[in-house]
């Protein structure tokens, strides 16, 4: 079992940088694929990106590729979200979410949640 707790946001200004961090506990979590979601003020959990569990996979969808880096360090248990150039439609509560059997876009592939933790991009 693994327990996911993020940290890192905050406000910040369009065009500005902010990196997520994803803390895991457990001994297992080398072995979960791994992913960040983010969900806006009446709106659906959407898909942001995603990592193998071995970091050499990454998936990003389109709205955040070329400005968010998914990476992992499997020695500190750690995943993180580096995100440049944000933008207000970035605005949102972030996830993150892991899985020893999944990796993808769905919200529903994913086993274990992260409460989240809130970013907001002033224009």
């Amino acid at each position: 079992q693994v327990q996911l707790v993020e940290s890192g946001g905050g406000l910040v200004q369009t065009g500005g940088s902010l990196r997520l961090s994803c803390a895991a506990s457990g001994r297992t979590f080398s072995s979960y694929d791994m992913g960040w979601f983010r969900q806006a003020p009446g709106k659906d959990r959407e898909f942001v990106a995603a990592i193998s569990w071995s970091g050499h996979n990454t998936y990003y969808a389109d709205s955040v590729k070329g400005r968010f880096t998914i990476f992992r360090d499997n020695a500190k248990n750690m995943g993180y979200l580096q995100m440049n150039s944000l933008k207000p439609e970035d605005t949102a509560v972030y996830f993150c979410a892991a899985d020893p059997d999944y990796i993808g876009s769905s919200v529903s592939g994913y086993h274990y949640w992260g409460p989240g933790t809130q970013v907001t991009v002033s224009s």
